[in-house]
């Protein structure tokens, strides 16, 4: 098998495991976080496993940039910035600056994690730096990549400010767990899943690309069924929950 046909399957794949991980995630919700339960095998602290899970998306796409041939090409490096700027803030910032990272998380989400990550990065990397038609810099004026950028810049600047948000509510009640009310938590239950799925959409507009669009639907798919699980926990949880707010997307759903 030469390395276009594994890649075009790798390809395929992404979009085949968005389906399988939606439609799993509405029935049975990953055991992390506040969904942590027992008999999903050995775990370790929650800290050390989003390192290990996160990292490979942090390098896997830099092995690939220089074993590309695109690494004087400004635009290439602009894409390598964007990635890395993301994939070095869940790697080495957002763990260690979690609360509640001594609580465990399953070695088998790790394992998948890693996979995906590690296949995210070839299949979304390669195409970047060798497979894809040379970006001329005229691209970085094109309303795709000005357009996908505000989403990936305003994607990212929501993720990181609900996740303060929710750093600052820890402990501050005896479960743990209090009802967030700053920023868009005050339409929505999971704007930190609706900032990460803005901004991987961008990703997929300013690269103009299926790679981009497979890691977009991926995202969706993983974090959606999260956040409508999230929504009902909170409504469950606290008789004062905010009735009118929405699971994902503000006034829609």
């Amino acid at each position: 098998m030469d390395e276009i046909t594994f890649y075009k399957i790798c390809l395929f794949s992404l979009f085949a495991f968005a389906v399988i991980v939606y439609f799993s995630l509405l029935l049975i919700p990953a055991p992390y976080g506040r969904h942590l339960r027992k008999g999903w095998g050995y775990t370790v602290r929650a800290k050390l496993g989003w390192f290990i899970m996160e990292f490979p998306a942090f390098v896997v796409i830099i092995i690939f940039f220089f074993a590309g041939n695109r690494q004087t090409n400004i635009v290439a490096i602009v894409f390598l910035l964007m990635w890395s700027t993301h994939y070095f803030q869940r790697t080495f910032i957002f763990p260690f600056m979690m609360k509640g990272g001594e609580k465990k998380f399953p070695v088998v989400l790790i394992v998948f994690a890693l996979g995906f990550n590690t296949l995210n990065g070839y299949v979304n990397g390669r195409y970047l730096f060798y497979y894809s038609p040379v970006y001329p810099l005229s691209w970085l004026y094109d309303p795709r990549f000005i357009i996908g950028t505000i989403f990936f810049i305003s994607g990212m600047v929501i993720n990181l400010h609900s996740d303060h948000i929710l750093r600052g509510l820890r402990g501050s009640a005896k479960n743990g767990y209090s009802i967030p009310r700053r920023g868009l938590f005050k339409y929505i239950s999971c704007p930190n899943y609706f900032g990460e799925i803005l901004e991987w959409t961008g990703w997929a507009i300013a690269t103009w690309s299926v790679p981009g669009l497979a890691f977009a639907v991926f995202t969706f798919a993983n974090l959606a069924p999260r956040a409508f699980t999230n929504h009902r926990w909170y409504l469950e949880k606290f008789s004062d929950y905010p009735k009118k707010r929405k699971a994902l997307f503000p006034f829609i759903k």
